[in-house]
């Protein structure tokens, strides 16, 4: 009896990693097909100072990764270079190439893995930090049907598409915030630094100040002698809202406030629903099956609500359900998707209906937000505007009552 090493996903979408006892790697691998996982990396395992010098790599492994611009990077050079060389040759033009050191060891390590005899996806699994399991099944996929240089081209074109998301999101956020704190500096240094200088002006004056100044000083002092108060507060509700999302009941309930909330809930919806079209129509053309596709898909899924859904759509699947009905039992995805991944259950070319639905999600997505950036970037800067003209009158006010007094 030898023993295995073995990485691998539960019917849940769980990562499974473990050693057990098998007479050989095939015995081994019919061990695990029967608690119905997918494989990702079976490898006779290692006793005595390999073993701890192993655990040692391991735990070396885990303080570093490839990011995932670095990831995407390399899995473009992967596809260009597997046209024209071996892997093994193409897998260490791009490891001696590398300028970064923690690339160039990360990118070794599955070179290694290859030449002594490994699969690329057995040899991944080395750094599975740098390399997730859904991108380790794509690649397994892709060696099993010897389409691996096909695969790592949808791979790579994949992860320029989501980057390309993950840039709008950013660009849609980051203005309106930046402007948004911008405009509340600005009104908080006129209330703290600017009305009460200018209040000094109004206290020897013997009569009454404009409701509207009076609201403006009482708001001013409020600030200026308990700053430290809103701050703390405000650290506290901010330390609060992290500790409460570490539990699984409090965040499935913000994570649906999220999804209620105008705009913003469209917004979560449509760039998962993108996201999940967009993956699944790619592991569908690679011949990965679409159970595991799901299950692996799952997993990347933040908003714990929708990734709730996805696993409901799991059990539905595996019960003998379509995808599109699953998809229209949650109620959480557009009815476009649903309707398109009907069409292509129907006529045998699911990959393709996906791939359109993702591409007609992405361009609302991204129409949805320029109209809304256009909508919101001048509603904050009235809102600025009126903030910083109701103090401005405030001061004004008491001035030209002081005139009509004084005769001037």
């Amino acid at each position: 009896m030898q023993i295995y090493q073995y990485i691998a996903i539960d019917p849940k979408g769980r990562e499974r990693r473990g050693s057990l006892k098998a007479t050989d790697k095939q015995a081994a691998i019919a061990q695990l097909s029967a608690k119905s996982w997918h494989i990702l990396s079976v490898q006779r395992g290692q006793s005595g100072s390999s073993a701890s010098n192993g655990a040692a790599g391991a735990a070396f492994a885990r303080r570093r990764r490839l990011k995932a611009k670095q990831l995407m990077l390399f899995t473009r050079q992967l596809s260009s270079l597997m046209q024209v060389s071996p892997l093994e040759e193409s897998l260490g033009t791009i490891s001696r190439q590398s300028e970064n050191p923690s690339v160039r060891h990360i990118l070794g390590e599955v070179h290694k893995g290859v030449v002594e005899g490994q699969t690329l996806a057995d040899a991944m699994a080395r750094e599975p930090k740098s390399f997730p399991p859904i991108y380790r099944a794509m690649v397994s996929a892709g060696e099993s049907s010897g389409s691996l240089p096909a695969i790592s081209e949808r791979l790579a074109d994949l992860m320029e598409k989501q980057a390309a998301i993950r840039g709008k999101i950013i660009t849609a956020l980051a203005y309106p915030m930046i402007l948004a704190l911008v405009a509340m500096l600005v009104v908080v240094g006129l209330m703290v630094s600017v009305v009460p200088r200018i209040v000094e002006q109004f206290d020897n004056a013997k009569t009454d100040l404009p409701p509207i100044t009076d609201i403006v000083i009482a708001i001013s002092g409020f600030m200026a002698n308990y700053w430290w108060l809103i701050l703390a507060l405000l650290l506290l509700a901010i330390t609060g809202l992290l500790l409460g999302l570490r539990n699984a009941q409090f965040r499935y309930r913000f994570d649906g406030f999220l999804l209620r909330i105008p705009f913003i809930g469209r917004l979560i919806r449509d760039v998962h629903a993108a996201r999940l079209a967009r993956t699944l129509s790619t592991m569908v053309a690679s011949r990965l099956p679409l159970l595991d596709g799901m299950q692996l898909t799952a997993r990347t899924v933040r908003n714990t609500v929708l990734r709730r859904s996805m696993e409901q759509i799991v059990e539905r699947i595996r019960g003998g359900g379509s995808l599109s009905g699953a998809l229209k039992s949650t109620g959480h995805f557009p009815p476009l998707l649903v309707y398109l991944a009907a069409s292509g259950e129907a006529s045998g070319q699911l990959d393709t209906m996906l791939e359109r639905a993702a591409d007609y999600l992405e361009r609302e997505f991204e129409n949805f937000t320029t109209t809304v950036l256009s909508l919101l970037e001048p509603a904050i800067i009235v809102i600025m505007g009126g903030l910083v003209a109701v103090i401005i009158l405030s001061i004004l006010l008491p001035i030209l009552q002081l005139q009509d007094l004084t005769g001037f």
